[in-house]
């Protein structure tokens, strides 16, 4: 029951920085980076795409990212024959200043799926949890409606230490950076 009203209350707080004045603006985002450090074993290749709703100062983003290959089962002494990991997150924005370059910090939360197949072995292995995501980055634009954005946040699953007790949340084990780049399509 606690976990609905977490959710009931990241609705109501979205809902209440919606962009709802002329100036609003939308922004879909493909982009392509790099997730690190944590639980990666070494740097690998990331993409996904982000749409958000920007007003004066606040508004939120949707963000679908995805990373094949996350556990790194190229190596020489792979036990994983497959791997990925799927990030669902909505996130609140604050942007710093006016114009066409425009920095910004976020924060959010939503779904960390990691899947992970031992090959012949045993059964593949998915696990969903709900995770934070905190970070920042800086948006260009280089006319009335594309640009480019920098981005690096930091992403962290979360658990319940006694499922039983619906109070508890903790911050979880499985962690990782992700430094993308992206093209900003803006929608008047």
């Amino acid at each position: 029951m606690h976990k609905l009203w977490i959710a009931a209350g990241l609705a109501v707080a979205l809902a209440g920085v919606a962009p709802a004045d002329a100036r609003a603006q939308a922004f879909i985002t493909p982009y392509g980076g790099v997730v690190f450090g944590g639980d990666t074993p070494s740097s690998t290749l990331t993409t996904g795409i982000s749409l958000t709703f920007m007003g004066d100062v606040a508004g939120f983003e949707l963000d679908l990212g995805y990373t094949p290959d996350f556990f790194n089962e190229e190596s020489a002494v792979a036990l994983i024959a497959d791997s990925n990991v799927t990030t669902f997150m909505g996130s609140l924005l604050v942007g710093i200043g006016e114009g066409p370059v425009r920095p910004y910090v976020q924060a959010g939360t939503g779904l960390v799926r990691s899947r992970t197949d031992l090959g012949d072995l045993f059964d593949a292995v998915s696990v969903n949890e709900w995770g934070v995501t905190i970070g920042g980055g800086v948006t260009g634009l280089l006319s009335d409606h594309v640009g480019l954005r920098g981005d690096i946040r930091y992403i962290r699953s979360l658990e319940d230490p006694e499922p039983d007790d619906d109070r508890d949340v903790v911050l979880g084990k499985f962690d990782f950076w992700r430094a993308t780049v992206g093209v900003v399509f803006k929608f008047p």
